[in-house]
């Protein structure tokens, strides 16, 4: 009786290994469950239109899941959706890079839209410095289109040519001067109307002009981002 009675505790008391195949199972269905839900969650973002939210669903899921039948799924509308996000990113920064400004004058008001050089140019021999693109219209003296320049000056006192250069076209020569004036080391690019046609249809817009520190210098500017309605009078 005493043996019989330990064998039933024994027995009672183990119990059979898992069988390793049905846990993998398991475990498996459960990463797809959750792989899905992931991927239900890009579907939604990316039928709503929201590219960057969608982009962001569709990076964690295949980074996670990447063997996932739901990453490979998706994997066609990924990729369109990053495209999409990178080039939705791109326009706000080319948009972020321009200022406008309106100003009174008198009972009137005078604007403008400026932009900095994507990089910095030496002007004085010294340092390279934030160089500027400005167009302005003025109530009383019109419509210009002008370089700034923080340092050193334009040797264009007596009027220049420039080159200025649309993409990886051809350069074009434009007439430059500089007024005799302190206020600001600035140069009118003469014939505004077509620098301003240009900077609408441009990426990038360079100018080389010269400098009284010796030789040419060129700005270039990432005016793809270019609001011409924010100047109504300019199109």
């Amino acid at each position: 009786m005493l043996v019989a009675l330990t064998c039933a505790v024994l027995l009672g008391g183990c119990k059979p290994e898992p069988d390793p195949e049905i846990a993998r199972a398991e475990q498996a269905a459960a990463l797809d469950r959750q792989a899905e839900a992931m991927a239900a969650e890009f579907d939604a973002q990316f039928d709503a239109g929201k590219w960057d939210l969608a982009k962001a669903h569709g990076d964690v899921l295949i980074a996670e899941y990447p063997d996932s039948a739901a990453a490979e799924r998706i994997a066609g509308r990924h990729e369109e959706a990053a495209a999409k996000a990178n080039e939705i990113r791109e326009t706000r920064r080319l948009t972020g890079l321009w200022t406008y400004q309106s100003q009174p004058v008198g009972k009137k008001e005078q604007l403008s839209a400026a932009i900095y050089a994507r990089e910095n140019v030496e002007t004085d021999g010294t340092s390279a410095r934030p160089v500027r693109l400005i167009f302005r219209d003025h109530p009383e003296w019109g419509r210009s289109s002008y370089l700034v320049l923080e340092a050193g000056d334009f040797d264009c006192y007596k009027g220049c040519k420039l080159a200025v250069t649309v993409d990886e076209e051809k350069p074009r020569s434009m007439a430059g001067s500089r007024p005799h004036t302190d206020d600001a080391i600035a140069m009118f690019v003469e014939d505004e109307k077509t620098l301003w046609k240009l900077a609408k249809q441009a990426r990038v817009l360079s100018i080389e002009f010269p400098v009284k520190a010796g030789g040419k210098r060129t700005a270039s500017f990432e005016v793809g981002g270019l609001d011409p309605e924010r100047m109504p009078g300019w199109n």
